[in-house]
């Protein structure tokens, strides 16, 4: 386990390098640049010519994407896409990279859970004039444009929304009936099929947990869908580490060995839906995205279905935000009025549509929104019921903050396998945790004033 002091070094050392570029890149802010010009040494451009794309899910949407890309060509001759498929668990280090050497695209996805980072290290141009002055206005759901603004620092639109994904709760039906319960809507419900579904010795468990790479967000999500706690700060301290946080964790982490695979402690998401996939395993918590992949391997829809994460006894839920995905802009581009007609072209409604309803997401054009399909697809349109009917909780990660994405995975997705494997305690875990946030977020406001 980190000490304080070696954790103190590793975060001031981080912070000295964002701080510099979070400070110029809010320095460009405050002179008044909002897109409208070609800052950052770029060029709009003719408005023809070859751009490049980088998919943040390369290989898992770049079928979609093809489609997407041959209709825009054939409505712009002049414009060739270069599509560059990027793995999701590398996006962040491949930017970071390009970033300080070179070698941008002038088009990318860009979730919100790196969306901070990379607008603090001026990367991205600001959007606000360009969507205003678009057929996107007046077209982007105002609950998405909001999160997007507030993961970039809450100054400016740094991409255009194209989806929001949420907490799914995915489980068998056929093993439901089969063993005569309920379905998991309530924690205590998850807990007791969890635990029936389990029977080792014929290697069929009751859940498949999320122990490897993104392992953070979800153990997150189980917390304060357990604890009840509402804000992920009190003040300025994370709430985290609350006794509530810290007994919700010990009970979910308890599920590991006991109704789960041993294997589940090297789990990333595309082993763990794999696994759950494979037929043995009662219930899977990930999100809209992985619909396609359970449909192919159980042989249609029939076998499972995928609801919104369990609810207290009571009926309260309350789940973590999930980030919304976007396309940026690059500054660094020469060909930006080419790459933002792509970019408006992609977030149309017939092609924004397509894409989610490719990846199960919900859409953020509002036309594409209201398209047949969604209510066809039972877990989006559950999905989309609970985050609009007034009654959820969101948690609201800190998305914004520089050192998020290197605090909730390479900071401490090995001190999770730890607490899996019975090395570290959940509340030394969530102790480690909440100090990072902390100074993180004291860090942030310093910049900020």
């Amino acid at each position: 386990m980190f000490t304080s002091q070696s954790r103190s070094r590793r975060h001031r050392r981080t912070a000295s390098a964002v701080s510099l570029t979070a400070v110029l890149a809010l320095t460009v802010a405050a002179c008044g640049d909002d897109g409208s010009s070609a800052s950052g040494g770029g060029e709009e451009g003719s408005g023809k010519g070859e751009i490049t794309f980088w998919d943040n899910n390369g290989g898992v949407r770049t079928d979609v994407w093809r489609v997407i890309i041959n209709d825009f060509q054939k409505e712009n001759p002049g414009i060739k896409v270069k599509y560059v498929g990027i793995p999701a668990e590398s996006v962040q280090s491949k930017y970071d990279t390009a970033i300080q050497g070179g070698g941008l695209p002038d088009v990318g996805g860009v979730g919100g859970a790196m969306l901070a980072g990379i607008a603090a290290q001026g990367a991205l141009e600001p959007l606000d004039k360009r969507i205003s002055g678009s057929s996107l206005d007046g077209k982007l759901n105002p609950v998405m444009s909001k999160s997007v603004k507030s993961s970039g620092g809450g100054e400016h639109m740094y991409t255009v929304p194209t989806s929001a994904n949420n907490g799914t709760l995915w489980y068998r039906t056929d093993l439901f009936k089969k063993a005569g319960l309920d379905a998991p809507t309530t924690w205590p419900k998850f807990y007791d099929a969890a635990g029936k579904l389990t029977d080792k010795g014929d290697n069929k468990f009751g859940y498949t947990i999320r122990g490897g790479e993104g392992s953070i967000a979800q153990a997150l999500d189980a917390m304060y869908g357990q604890s009840g706690i509402t804000s992920f700060w009190n003040g300025d301290k994370a709430t985290v580490n609350d006794p509530k946080n810290v007994a919700a964790l010990e009970k979910y982490v308890g599920l590991y060995k006991k109704t789960t695979p041993s294997a589940d402690v090297n789990n990333d998401f595309k082993k763990m839906v794999a696994q759950w996939d494979s037929g043995q395993i009662g219930m899977l918590s990930h999100n809209l995205g992985s619909y396609q992949d359970h449909v192919k391997a159980l042989g249609g829809p029939e076998k499972f279905r995928g609801i919104p994460n369990p609810t207290l006894a009571d009926g309260t839920r309350v789940q973590v935000s999930n980030p919304i995905d976007g396309l940026g802009l690059f500054k660094a581009s020469k060909k930006k009025k080419a790459a933002w007609k792509f970019i408006e072209f992609a977030a149309s409604h017939k092609a924004n549509s397509r894409w989610n309803e490719s990846a199960g997401a919900i859409p953020a054009n509002v036309d594409a929104a209201k398209d047949g399909w969604i209510k066809k697809s039972e877990s989006t349109d559950l999905a989309a019921q609970a985050l609009s009917d007034g009654k959820i909780k969101i948690v609201e990660l800190p998305y914004y903050l520089p050192d998020w994405n290197t605090i909730s995975k390479a900071d401490n997705e090995p001190n999770f396998q730890k607490v899996l494997l019975g090395k570290m305690t959940a509340k030394d875990f969530l102790d480690t945790l909440a100090e990072q946030l902390n100074e993180a977020q004291a860090e942030w406001k310093e910049q900020k004033k």
